[in-house]
């Protein structure tokens, strides 16, 4: 999928530097930053994800 999005010249700017800091283009840089953001389970999933996790910690512990 493609996505086209506009940035303020601040943005433009600042997402630049960066990119060429890490020796990359701008485009890779803004692509990697959305992958990240999409492989990053959002806080109600990890709050769950916690709540199973302590309330089966003994289970867990007896199983290893």
């Amino acid at each position: 999928m493609k996505v086209a999005f506009e940035l303020t010249p601040v943005q433009a700017e600042k997402l630049r530097v960066q990119a060429e800091r890490l020796g990359i283009t701008p485009e890779q840089l803004a692509h990697a930053a959305v992958a990240d953001l999409l492989a990053t389970p959002d806080e109600a999933f990890e709050a769950a994800a916690d709540r199973v996790l302590e309330k089966n910690e003994e289970l867990y512990r007896r199983l290893a």
